[in-house]
This record gives structure tokens, C-alpha cells and sequence, in this order.
């Protein structure tokens, strides 16, 4: 083997949950692996979306030679647009995926036309000095890929997501076959998915849910609403076949849902019987027993669809009493609060709310348990083994699965976090240093609204300390304070004895104009810093609190 080096460089989605994002660097050629983006945790506060920092592919960008997608997931395709809109390569994914892309990529503008190339599992791609092929993998999302990447040092196994899913509604099985066949002939690095690491057994197959939701339609004799990741494209299939086994009509709501629909339907991935859809204004003329209505919103976001029909809120549909509304998804950490104030909503006006582990369940996860994970590693049999995709419990347990395989060829288990560096060459793998990551906070969903972390920084101590304004009123001409100054708080509770309080404040901020001399007074900048310093050690004296102080000065 040559000098050159085999670098594999997480960028984000280790020890945190999304942002999927791997580069791949060999030599002076490299391939990155996802795109992902994130949900803001409650302390990024007003943040909407949180992306990947490029920083080091953009300082690398002439070595960058493609993006490959393994599916169609927003932790691993969301941060896509924002990507393109910084460093121009080829994007590769299948059909579906790409088609996901594409339908992000509507709100943004772009010099030009982004660089799409379709591939389908089995296919072998030749990118520089990788070769890549494509593995079809079980997933809660369809056309979702694995991929083994030969590289001159060796093969990479990257596993996108999975599950091992025996029994798949559209019966695409997992190609266990190609990756055993890959772990005969040898294999350098497994970089393995572990978000279910720490679940026991294995995950249950999509076809779990349908004995529940079988039960479900038989009972209801009124409205059926069904709440489900607009992605999951098997779980809609099983709600448009049982709609139309028991003669309901089906009306489509949420932006996601229709076009993630349409997407599916026109690619062949979901088959819509004929007649079975209804527009959503001509649901509340039809009698409730035979209509379902497959709606998005399943995390009680402020504006999806289920929760402004929770509120009366929504111009087509209603829930009312006797009506089944069933919430076929996981409550993703962290979302608890804003769907539990939606199911009780939805509560009030009497109808029937299932949601949460039943058995049959109601949903059922696309990431493989601890056996699934176990039987990964004994087909592959990697010399080296690095757990990707999940919070750093759960990398530490997946590092864990693989101690067994010491015996079998396993040289080491590498417990990385994004940013670290992995190196590989003929004297072996080892960590090698860091490379800049990060969160790129996002308002409002548009890429142009790049959130500082000092703005996110302030909003934390306006929601924390409040925000004190002393407003100065001084005549511009002879430099001298035409009355006492004004002092205006908002989140800032003055102190029990109110009006002592803001007097003695009132006077600390004259006393500090006073002392100034006469050069200090014509430099508003100077004036308001001293103010500044001063209130702010008075008030902190006198409260323990910190409010954020912005002096204002008028000239009069």
C-alpha cells in the first residue's frame, strides 16, 4: 500500500442525535456519506433548525468529489439545501431520496442547477478512488441503502439506517447476502448504526402494526384519523389498503404528507386504489364512518395539521365525539409536552386518543435491536469497528456488542465523537487529532437567517434576567440631563420595595452622568458604557440578578 492515508471523519450525528454526516478522505480524493440536520433542543431558544457546520469541507472543498445519500430522512438529507448552497458537487441517492431533496430545495434559490445522479441498490459507482455499491437495507423508510465503499487501503461497510426486518410490507429484503459476501472477503471498517443499541431482542417488523390498526378500523364506527411520519410510506400503504377493505374514503392533510404522497405514488413506491381519495373540504358532508383522514403533525408542532384540528383551528377538518384518532409514531425525546397538550385537546372534544406501546403495537422502530446489531458485526467481521449515528451511551454500548469478535479478527473498536479523526494506514488505525465541528442555528427555516451564538446567548438572559432600559434625556447643547432618568424593565421584577428601588437606580445613573466630564458627555458611547457598568453593579448588589442593560440616550 502506498504512503497515502484513509481518513474517516465524522461530522456530525456522534454523540448527539442527527445531523448524520460523514466524510471519507483518501489521499487528496473525498466522498461525504449524509447531510443531515437537527431539531433545537428548548435552549436554543427561537431556533428552528440546526445544521452542520461545513467549515472543513469548505477549507477542503477542491478534494470533495461527491455527496452520497443513504435515505430520504431529515436527519440525514435536511441539511442538504444548505450544503449546495455552499460547496457544488454531484449528489448521489435513489430515486426517492433524491426526490425529497428536490422538494427542499423549492424554498431556496441557486445559481445552479444542483448536480443529481439516481442510484439503485446493486449498482457500483466509481468516484475517484472509491468504489462504491449500493445495498438495499430495511428501514421505516423506503429505498434506504448501505453502502461498501473499496478503497485502496480497503473496504468500508457504512450501514446508513436499519433494521433487519424478516417479514417487509413490500417484501425487498434485506441484502444480507452481499454484505456476508463482503465479510468474507474482508473487511477494514464497519461504521454501524446504533441508534436502538441500548433495546434488547429485535425490532419488530412493519407488518407488527397491522393486526392493531385492523382492530382499530373494525371498532370505529366514526371518523378515523391517522397520524403518521410523512416518510413512512409502508404505514400509509396499510392505511389506504384497510380504508378501502372497509369502504372508508381516505382524505390526504398536511403539506408533508401530500407531497411526500405524490412523490411515492409517481415513483411506483405506493399504490393508491382508484377512487379511494376524497379532498379534504368534502369530508365533513360524508357520513363519519366512512372516512379516514391520514394527517401530518405527529410531534405537536405549533402549526402542523393534527394540531390545528386539535384546536378547531383547521379550515377542512374537525375531531368530534365518538371520532378514533390514533398516533401511529414515536414520541420523539423532548417533544413530549407540546403532543401530550395536543392529545388533550383533542380529548376535550371526546374522542377516542390512542397513542404510546400497546401490543399490538401502534408503531414500530426502523432501527435494529441489540441482536439485529450483533448480527451485522458477525457477518461483517471488520479489523476495525467504529459506532456512528447515535448519543454516546448508546455508541459505548454498540462498542460493547462487538467485544466477542476479538477472536474472530476484530483489531479495535473506536469510540468517536463528530470532529474526531480517524486514521488508517499499513501500520494500523488510530485517532489523529480533530477537525472543526459544529451547529449552524437556523430562524425561521431559511438559510439566510443564520442565528450568532451570541444572539442565542442574549435571548437565554433576556428569558432568564430580563432587560433594563435607562433612558438619558440630555440637551445637546449645553451636555447637561434635562431631567432625572428614566428607568423601564421587562422580565426584570423590581425589588419588593419597588419605588426606593428604582429611585435609588434613577439616582445611581445620574450620579454617574454627574461625575462625567465634559469630553466624556459629548461621547454617547463612553456615556452609555459608564451607565452601564455602574446600574449593573448597583442592581446586582442590591438582587443577585444579571438583566441585560441598554442604556438609551436623547437629545433634546
Amino acid at each position: 500500500m502506498s504512503e497515502k492515508k484513509l481518513q474517516v471523519i465524522p461530522l456530525g450525528g456522534l454523540g448527539e442525535f442527527g445531523m448524520n454526516m460523514t466524510a471519507i478522505r483518501y489521499g487528496e480524493d473525498m466522498i461525504v456519506i449524509d447531510c443531515g440536520m437537527m431539531f433545537p433542543e428548548a435552549e436554543l431558544l427561537g431556533v428552528d433548525l440546526v445544521m452542520p457546520d461545513l467549515t472543513f469541507l469548505k477549507e477542503n472543498q477542491e478534494q470533495l468529489r461527491a455527496l452520497i445519500l443513504t435515505h430520504g430522512h431529515e436527519d440525514h438529507i435536511g441539511a442538504v439545501p444548505y450544503f449546495l448552497q455552499e460547496i457544488d458537487v454531484p449528489v448521489y441517492g435513489t430515486a426517492f431520496t433524491l426526490a425529497l431533496v428536490d422538494r427542499r430545495l423549492e424554498e431556496y434559490e441557486f445559481e445552479e442547477e444542483p448536480r443529481f445522479h439516481q442510484v439503485k441498490a446493486k449498482e457500483i459507482l466509481e468516484i475517484g478512488p472509491f468504489k462504491v455499491e449500493f445495498i438495499h437495507v430495511t428501514h421505516s423508510i423506503v429505498s434506504a441503502l448501505a453502502l461498501a465503499i473499496t478503497t485502496p487501503a480497503g473496504v468500508i461497510i457504512h450501514t446508513g439506517d436499519f433494521k433487519v426486518d424478516p417479514t417487509p410490507t413490500d417484501n425487498e429484503l434485506f441484502d444480507l447476502h452481499t454484505l456476508a459476501d463482503y465479510g468474507k472477503r474482508g473487511v477494514l471498517l464497519l461504521l454501524s448504526d446504533s441508534t436502538n443499541a441500548d433495546r434488547t431482542g429485535y425490532t419488530e417488523s412493519e407488518r407488527a402494526v397491522k393486526p392493531r390498526m385492523e382492530e382499530i378500523f373494525n371498532r370505529a364506527d366514526q371518523k378515523v384519523v391517522v397520524a403518521a411520519f410523512s416518510s413512512s410510506i409502508h404505514r400509509i400503504q396499510l392505511i389506504l389498503d384497510l380504508s378501502q377493505e372497509m369502504g372508508r374514503r381516505v382524505a390526504v392533510i398536511g403539506r408533508s404528507m401530500v407531497s411526500v404522497t405524490e412523490i411515492a405514488h409517481s415513483l411506483g413506491l405506493l399504490e393508491i386504489p382508484d377512487g379511494i381519495l376524497v379532498r379534504p373540504q368534502d369530508v365533513e358532508e360524508m357520513p363519519a364512518g366512512k372516512v379516514t383522514v391520514l394527517i401530518s403533525g405527529t410531534q405537536g408542532e405549533p402549526m402542523s395539521a393534527l394540531s390545528r384540528v386539535a384546536v378547531d383551528n383547521h379550515k377542512h377538518i374537525s375531531v368530534n365525539h365518538g371520532d378514533t384518532v390514533v398516533l401511529s409514531s414515536r414520541i420523539i425525546p423532548g417533544n413530549e409536552k407540546a403532543i401530550f397538550r395536543m392529545i388533550d385537546h383533542i380529548s376535550r372534544r371526546g374522542a377516542d386518543v390512542l397513542y404510546g406501546s400497546m401490543n399490538p403495537p401502534l408503531h414500530v422502530s426502523g432501527h435494529g435491536s441489540i441482536e439485529e446489531l450483533k448480527l451485522v458485526l458477525n457477518l461483517v467481521r471488520p479489523r476495525y469497528f467504529m459506532p456512528i449515528h447515535g448519543e454516546y451511551r448508546q455508541l459505548s454500548k454498540h462498542a460493547r456488542l462487538a467485544e466477542h469478535l476479538r477472536f474472530a479478527g476484530l483489531e479495535d473498536t473506536f469510540l468517536m465523537e463528530s470532529g474526531d479523526v480517524l486514521e488508517i494506514d499499513h501500520h494500523g488505525a488510530r485517532k489523529a487529532g480533530k477537525v472543526t465541528v459544529g451547529r449552524v442555528c437556523i430562524d425561521s427555516g431559511s438559510v439566510d437567517d443564520v442565528v450568532q451564538e451570541m444572539v442565542i446567548r442574549d435571548r437565554r438572559h433576556l428569558s432568564e434576567d430580563g432587560i433594563v432600559l435607562p433612558i438619558i434625556a440630555i440637551n445637546r447643547h449645553s451636555g447637561r440631563m434635562e431631567t432625572l432618568p428614566e428607568i423601564v424593565s421587562r422580565g426584570f421584577a423590581l425589588a419588593e420595595d419597588g419605588s426606593d428601588f428604582l429611585q435609588q437606580a434613577r439616582q445611581v445613573v445620574a450620579k454617574t452622568l454627574e461625575g462625567s466630564n465634559a469630553e466624556e458627555k459629548t461621547d454617547w458611547g463612553v456615556v452609555k458604557e459608564k451607565v452601564r457598568a455602574d446600574l449593573k453593579r448597583y442592581i446586582t448588589k442590591q438582587t443577585s440578578r444579571r438583566p441585560l442593560i441598554m442604556p438609551v440616550v436623547l437629545e433634546v
